[in-house]
């Protein structure tokens, strides 16, 4: 038996400048499956994805996906990627197998909780309101800071984390705080500010749209008192004031404390991110 890769087109480049090629997989010749790779737009043309990868049932079991992946791997580092990324569905424990099988580390995760049709209360010493426009200039800057340093703490190039932070914010917040759709408020205790949530519509997956939280955070001084969750009650309320009957979010598999909040909040997991050093 020899697995192959054999391209089922030229190499597509959009006008982010992100590639993507598909290939057949092969065995002595004859298709047995596909597989998908790109660049990652957010990340830069050094940051590599293993987009999608199928074997045909019959054919599964026999070390063609393994050969698949690692072939991907080979023609990424043509390309000059430094790192590979990978998203495998919550649902598809096989395919979290291999991933950690072939070197990968979970890095973080996407959740959703269904939203229950009350709005849920805060507690009695904490109120919310809108951000104001000098509050938004001050937290941008820091924002876009935090966020490229947060996947500079896991890792990734310097380089690529900031391109990430730069184009994300370019994105989701054209126009700021009069972006359509986009809504950021302060959590407040006695006149005090504590911390912050922003949350927005988003296709999460595709076909999944929902509103979906983008940043949540207390401040450093407050923080272990209870404001992470009252922070994620107001989220639920923005959210189904917008209409969405569903909240989503990303969280880095390293931050324990958020992943529990979430996960006693009622989010469950609906896909893992992994990675690995090419």
């Amino acid at each position: 038996m020899t697995t192959t890769l054999r391209p089922t087109g030229p190499i597509q480049q959009g006008a982010d400048g992100a590639k993507s090629r598909t290939y057949d997989v092969c065995d002595n010749g004859r298709p047995v499956g596909a597989v998908e790779i790109g660049t990652d737009p957010g990340f830069g043309s050094t940051a590599g994805e293993l987009r999608s990868l199928h074997i045909e049932e019959p054919r599964r079991g026999r070390g063609r996906g393994t050969i698949a992946a690692l072939a991907a791997e080979e023609v990424l580092r043509g390309w000059g990627c430094t790192r590979m990324m990978v998203s495998v569905p919550a649902d598809a424990p096989a395919g979290l197998r291999l991933a950690t099988a072939l070197g990968y580390v979970e890095r973080s995760r996407n959740m959703v909780k269904q939203l229950p049709q009350t709005p849920p209360e805060l507690p009695g010493d904490v109120t919310a309101r809108s951000m104001t426009d000098d509050e938004f200039a001050h937290w941008e800057r820091d924002a876009i800071n935090g966020y490229a340093q947060s996947w500079i703490d896991r890792g990734v190039p310097a380089e690529q984390a900031v391109r990430k932070a730069e184009t994300s914010h370019a994105q989701l917040l054209p126009h700021g705080l009069a972006t359509p759709g986009v809504h950021l408020h302060v959590l407040v205790h006695e006149d005090v500010v504590v911390g912050h949530v922003w949350v927005a519509r988003q296709e999460m997956h595709p076909g999944m749209v929902v509103g979906y939280v983008f940043d949540v955070e207390v401040r450093e001084e407050f923080r272990g008192r209870g404001y992470g969750r009252a922070l994620m009650l107001q989220a639920e309320r923005i959210a189904l004031e917008a209409g969405e009957d569903r909240l989503g979010l990303h969280v880095f598999a390293s931050n324990t404390p958020a992943l529990r909040l979430y996960e006693s909040l009622g989010y469950r997991t609906t896909q893992n991110s992994l990675a690995k050093a090419l």
